[in-house]
């Protein structure tokens, strides 16, 4: 259990939890958008992983914070894809424009190509290409066999490149 000054447990957890969160905020918004594709739902993603991850601070260890939360983030998004679909339909426009720069063709076309894969190929896709994970590390956050993983990332990337134009040379 972690203490502060004076055994105060409560404010060392707030302040550890506060750091933690400073630090890794962005990184997993980054990861919620490349799950649902909407800067908006990716919001709500991460708020509610920081509720549930800040609920059971004090039983994770520092060393599979990361992990932990990963996982929570990919429960989320799953659960919520299974209960509302996917899309959603507004009488009105967004209220605010990309910034600039932001909305180049290509984005655009990866995330139209992103929204085409199945929930779990998508998750799958994105924690080994965009967040790294080797294959087992990404198995057990899903609960699957390596093979499943090693299968889907597959099928997924073909999927891909089956609607993404081939890359340029000025591209690389």
């Amino acid at each position: 259990m972690r203490t502060g000054e004076g055994g105060r447990v409560g404010a060392s957890r707030d302040l550890d939890f506060s750091e933690y969160f400073a630090a890794r905020v962005q990184r997993f918004r980054r990861v919620a958008f490349a799950l649902c594709g909407d800067w908006h739902g990716a919001e709500d993603l991460v708020q509610a992983m920081f509720v549930q991850l800040y609920r059971r601070w004090r039983r994770v260890r520092p060393d599979t914070a990361d992990a932990y939360a990963r996982r929570v983030l990919l429960n989320l998004f799953l659960a919520g894809r299974r209960k509302s679909g996917r899309e959603y339909v507004t009488s009105s426009p967004p209220e605010a424009a990309s910034p600039p720069g932001r909305d180049t063709p290509l984005r655009l076309d990866v995330e139209r190509a992103l929204a085409g894969l199945t929930p779990r190929q998508r998750a799958m896709v994105v924690l080994r290409f965009l967040e790294d994970l080797p294959v087992a590390e990404v198995a057990s956050l899903l609960r699957v066999a390596e093979g499943t993983v090693k299968s889907q990332t597959a099928r997924g990337v073909e999927a891909l490149r089956a609607v993404l134009p081939a890359p340029t040379s000025e591209e690389w």
